[in-house]
């Protein structure tokens, strides 16, 4: 060890002797210093300007999306490596004192080891400068996220080792230390993008996809300490020092380059074979050190996957014909598509991922038109024609068909979730934005596999919303399987209910949305029933329909004020009325609390006033007008009449309640019933309204209303504790000398200490 140290010691005498190494030293503490000071100085302007700051050790040091200091640091360390590796052993081969090591006392080992020890004690160097930055954000940042910070650093040491063996086994095939700076960006280059070489080949894409260096240390920097992460860097650290080991021995002892070579390919096998056990889920071990456990699976998900014991198959289906997601999971993609149930994975390593690859037809217009006349085989010929995929992936209509029924998911990219025990559910993906479901939509699935879910049944036959149209007024949001939040792909099943029989006893949850038409005896009877064991029930009403509500409503003690609530605006319509969360609406159901938090607030075109008395329920106001809204009596055309107050006639302004929660006990259960003085607010028609600085929120009343009615089981409670970390200590004029301090005094003094000891140098 010695020897080891010695050498290294003199390697850092020459490399700090030299111009280079403090040239990548104030760089790169300029580049820290103009990033941090930066991304501090938008937060304490933030906060000058009164805006709220989220998670602001997050944002300073980990956001790649923000250009934060870590991955800025990643981004560019690869630059300084190649400069100062290219002369570790370059220098000695060019200059002749290769020869002075040989006939040294001192092995192989101890030369390539030696200088490697100089570069991590360089590379700490580096870490110093960015400790200077982490602990005056642990001064100066309420709460702040250390542990998440330390991670970030550790993996971004970790890289810069694992750069600094690359760049060393370069300089040892050259004497030239600008072609070896070269070989070590090529290098790099070339663990880059090996994660997309022969990923076609099984086997293969797991070798080269673990091989590659690029985005390594993501999670280590966003707080996630995998092995698997820090097991790459150790053996491609070791990789290469071992093939710098056996080059160097090659050119002492003059061996052949038969055994030479054979030596690098057993050293190459070795490190591929510890890699690829290394990936193995059931091998691999986590510790997420962020505060609030952002990197994990929240608990009620970690819960769900605790009870699905045995084996657990995710099929996906890729249909050829679906060129909208052909390219998701297609061979050259499976690795990206498996990291969408890392997290899953990691809780239930034994989850077994396939693909399946056909075509058939789908229901397409624009296809029809780009392909007339052609068969689902001849379409599936050309797209993979032009896509340049093998067309002898995909299995026939036939085929598929005998194996599985896709038609009801209309034979899109749909995945099959299957327990060893026989359950089985889809998993989908939908038409927005982000498209792949999230933990909420993943859990939900997983959770139709060991629970009975709640079921939903919406009432027809009195001329309700129904929930199988698109039309504007409809409810289709119930069960359209491309909407992530369709009930159906939140956790629930939905049926169809008629009140000419019995409620069947599975139905949890009962849906009355605007009846056209009174009850029957018989139909009353069965509704009556359904209350009398429990139920849950959601019933929306209309102004329009009151009469044929009221004996309904009766029940529960609730009626609705006359006439037609109003709120005279100059941009919208008046019956357009903006409604709040009370207070005690946010106690009880969380999304109505966020709501009021964001200060946002419902839609109810076409809404009644509710006022209740005392049946036996407890009653919670959930939704509530301002104050200049009033209930029109005389107007009932909004767009060619003028609506005006007339107190004479009963209009009062005044809060109205919309919405309401019922609460009881029944048979040992609580009840729990919401009513609402519109329909229209979940419709359609008004979920894909766009309104200009509204700022509505109604999807949350689906999100919500459901939450409540099944007992607070689905949608998946899928919320993170809120960081703390929300408040810097620094005003914006201490934050503008600390600026001036970081970008400029810090690289000063650099400079200053390089002079130093160049005119130290000088006069010796």
């Amino acid at each position: 060890m010695k020897k080891i140290f010695k050498i290294a010691k003199t390697e850092l005498q020459t490399l700090f002797y030299s111009s280079v190494a403090w040239l990548v030293l104030i760089v790169f503490t300029c580049q820290c210093a103009l990033t941090f000071a930066s991304g501090m100085m938008e937060q304490a302007n933030g906060q000058a300007m009164g805006f709220s700051l989220w998670s602001v050790t997050y944002s300073l040091f980990a956001n790649s999306m923000g250009g934060s200091l870590f991955p800025s640091v990643q981004g560019y360390l690869y630059l300084y490596i190649p400069l100062l590796t290219m002369g570790l052993m370059s220098r000695e081969f060019g200059s002749g004192s290769i020869k002075l090591l040989y006939s040294s006392p001192v092995t192989n080992t101890q030369i390539i080891l030696g200088k490697y020890l100089s570069m991590l004690i360089y590379g700490l160097i580096l870490m110093a400068v960015l400790l200077c930055f982490v602990l005056f954000g642990a001064f100066t940042i309420k709460d702040f996220d250390l542990p998440m910070v330390l991670s970030g650093m550790l993996g971004l040491y970790l890289l810069l080792c694992a750069y600094a063996a690359i760049g060393l086994f370069m300089s040892s095939l050259t004497s030239y230390q600008v072609v070896a700076a070269i070989l070590t960006l090529a290098m790099l280059t070339v663990l880059a993008y090996v994660r997309n070489w022969w990923q076609d080949i099984e086997f293969v894409r797991e070798i080269t996809y673990w091989l590659s260096i690029s985005g390594r240390a993501d999670e280590l920097i966003a707080g996630l300490i995998c092995s698997e992460d820090v097991l790459y860097f150790i053996i491609v650290s070791v990789l290469f020092l071992s093939l710098s080991i056996i080059h160097l021995q090659a050119n002492r002892q003059k061996s052949r380059w038969t055994v030479t070579f054979g030596k690098y390919v057993w050293v190459l096998v070795g490190a591929c074979l510890l890699g690829y056990l290394s990936s193995r889920p059931k091998l691999m071990t986590y510790y997420d050190s962020t505060a609030t456990k952002e990197n994990t699976l929240t608990p009620n998900s970690q819960e769900v996957i605790a009870q699905l014991d045995g084996g657990l198959t995710i099929t996906t289906y890729v249909n050829a014909l679906d060129v909208y997601d052909i390219w998701t999971a297609l061979p050259s993609a499976v690795k990206y598509d498996q990291q969408l149930f890392r997290q899953y994975i990691r809780f239930k390593p034994e989850i077994k991922m396939e693909y399946v690859y056909y075509y058939d037809s789908i229901n397409d217009s624009i296809q029809d038109l780009q392909y007339p006349g052609m068969n689902a085989k001849e379409r599936m010929r050309e797209i993979t024609r032009l896509y340049n995929i093998d067309s002898t992936l995909f299995i026939s209509p036939e085929e598929i068909r005998s194996q599985i029924d896709l038609l009801p998911e209309g034979r899109r990219f749909v995945r099959l979730l299957e327990r060893e025990s026989g359950e089985k559910t889809f998993l989908r993906v939908y038409n927005d934005m982000s498209h792949h479901p999230g933990e909420a939509e993943m859990t939900a699935a997983f959770k139709r596999l060991v629970m009975e879910v709640p079921k939903v049944g919406f009432l027809v036959g009195q001329g309700e919303r129904d929930i199988s149209k698109t039309g504007d007024r409809d409810y289709n949001f119930a069960w359209d399987k491309r909407y992530r939040y369709a009930l159906i792909n939140q956790g629930f099943d939905v049926a169809e209910v008629n009140l000419d029989q019995e409620i069947p006893a599975d139905i949890n949850i009962l849906v009355i949305a605007e009846m056209r038409w009174g009850l029957s005896e018989e139909q009353h009877k069965n509704l009556q029933s359904y209350i009398a064991r429990g139920g849950n029930l959601m019933i929306m009403c209309e102004p329009s329909r009151a009469d044929v509500m009221k004996p309904l409503l009766a029940e529960f003690g609730v009626s609705m004020v006359p006439g037609q609530l109003v709120r005279v605006t100059e941009d919208y319509s008046p019956e357009l009325v903006l409604a709040a969360p009370t207070e005690q609406a946010a106690e009880l159901i969380y999304q109505f609390d966020e709501m009021r938090k964001a200060r946002r607030l419902i839609v109810t075109p076409g809404a009644a006033g509710l006022t209740y008395t005392e049946a036996g329920y407890k009653v919670i106001p959930l939704f509530m007008t301002d104050d200049i809204v009033w209930n029109e009596l005389e107007t009932t055309n909004f767009i060619d009449d003028t609506v005006r107050l007339n107190p004479t006639i009963g209009e009062v302004q005044q809060n109205y309640t919309t919405a309401l929660a019922l609460q009881r006990n029944v048979n040992g259960k609580e009840q729990r019933v919401l009513i609402y003085g519109d329909a229209d607010c979940i419709s359609n028609g008004e979920l894909k309204m766009d309104r200009v600085e509204l700022g509505a929120s109604n999807f949350n009343i689906i999100m919500g209303n459901f939450y409540w009615l099944s007992d607070n089981k689905v949608p998946i409670d899928v919320r993170r504790p809120i960081p703390t970390d929300d408040e810097v200590y620094l005003s914006q004029e201490s934050m503008r000398v600390w600026k001036v301090i970081m970008t400029w005094v810090m690289p000063a003094i650099l400079i200053a200490l390089y002079v130093l000891l160049w005119l130290r140098r000088r006069g010796r």
